[in-house]
């Protein structure tokens, strides 16, 4: 069953843009920097990961990064 409140609220913030973020100039927490690291890993792709990403420079790595190994 689908909850009509968040169905009507398209710009909910899950769903929100990174390059939206009010936040997402700030540096990347040490979540993200973990889940990037083992992704990267997972990847073998060690250019995707890097210590001075922010926020919404990480989160479009881990969602392109899950995309790539299809997590």
């Amino acid at each position: 069953m689908v909850d009509e409140r968040t169905a009507a609220e398209p710009s909910s913030n899950t769903e929100k843009d990174p390059d939206d973020w009010v936040s997402g100039d700030e540096p990347m927490t040490g979540a993200q920097r973990s889940y990037l690291k083992t992704l990267s890993e997972q990847a073998k792709d060690d250019a995707a990961f890097a210590d001075d990403l922010t926020k919404a420079e990480a989160s479009k790595r881990i969602d392109h990064l899950r995309e790539t190994l299809k997590l």
